[in-house]
């Protein structure tokens, strides 16, 4: 009978320095991954926001002092004439909201579908406002939400809380791609066929289910499927230029700038410094915009102003 082969030796422990220097790894990766996160909410503030301010050049002129001078640099100010084009601007996207005093009775006029954390402060200025002219004429300031979020999601948590599984939807499309499927026409079919689905999923759980859209599904279902193509397809063509270096390039530019940087929470001008205007040029910046409700929906009735807001403060 032939002799058994002796028992392969177990393997020694791993020396101390391999473990100190994984825990000081895995630090680092913690570290990267809280900046990444929280830096951008934790340094968001009222910053180049853009609003119009409509009413005669005079009462313009006091009332974009005033908000110099409780928020400095807080806002990019666009004068107009009447209500009438400061609504249009607030539709077509180029302001957060207005300040009108073209009439008797001023009015603050906001789109809470495009920024829940805009909306908040306008409502606190116009919490301000009111202030000043219960001291003065006691004219009651009106506030209009002329763009209101949906009424199945009021504060816009699915379309925040969506950002993040959109990015990491992209990312596996492209992973499990690049792992599954040779060649690269199939690779780029299968991620259009994907981007397709999952937008008219995504859209249908959003829209039917959360109630946190509203509009034409088929739009909004387009909309979606546009931005998690841009991500699959990034990363597909940064792993076709640089393999599996490609694809941890791209999850990382994703997943630590792109998602937190997408201004999805807040608004992009609300972000700290030229962060806001770089989500912006990446997929999840451009989706968090796109997918936005559009600002094409009635007047709402007046709101009664809230005074979570204090005067003077930068911070929302």
């Amino acid at each position: 009978m032939a002799a058994q082969a002796p028992l392969a030796a177990a393997a020694p422990p791993s020396p101390w320095p391999a473990v100190a220097g994984t825990a000081v790894l895995l630090t680092a990766i913690i570290s990267v991954l809280l900046t990444a996160f929280a830096w951008p909410s934790v340094r968001s503030s009222v910053h180049d926001v853009p609003i119009a301010v409509a009413g005669p050049a005079t009462a313009v002129e006091q009332v974009s002092t005033a908000l110099a001078q409780r928020l400095p640099d807080g806002f990019e100010i666009t004068e107009v004439a009447g209500t009438a084009a400061a609504e249009r601007l607030i539709r077509d996207r180029e302001v957060y909201g207005a300040i009108d005093v073209s009439s008797g009775a001023p009015q603050v006029i906001m789109a809470s579908a495009a920024s829940a954390a805009v909306a908040q402060t306008l409502q606190g200025i116009a919490t301000a406002l009111g202030q000043a002219q219960a001291q003065g004429t006691g004219t009651k300031v009106v506030v209009r939400d002329l763009v209101a979020l949906p009424a199945g999601d009021p504060r816009g948590a699915g379309l925040a809380a969506g950002a993040l599984p959109l990015v990491m939807g992209g990312l596996l499309a492209a992973l499990l791609l690049s792992r599954l499927v040779r060649g690269t026409a199939r690779r780029v079919t299968g991620a259009l066929v994907f981007a397709i689905t999952g937008g008219l999923a995504v859209a249908a759980i959003l829209q039917f289910w959360f109630g946190s859209l509203d509009g034409a599904y088929w739009a909004n279902s387009g909309a979606i499927s546009l931005a998690i193509a841009a991500t699959s397809l990034s990363i597909l063509g940064l792993e076709s230029l640089l393999g599996y270096a490609g694809l941890g390039l791209g999850a990382a530019v994703m997943m630590l700038i792109g998602n937190p940087l997408s201004g999805a929470a807040t608004a992009p001008e609300m972000l700290p410094g030229w962060s806001g205007a770089l989500g912006q040029l990446l997929p999840p910046g451009a989706e968090a915009s796109c997918c936005a409700p559009p600002r094409s929906s009635t007047a709402t009735a007046p709101l009664t102003p809230s005074s979570s807001w204090s005067p003077g403060s930068r911070s929302v």
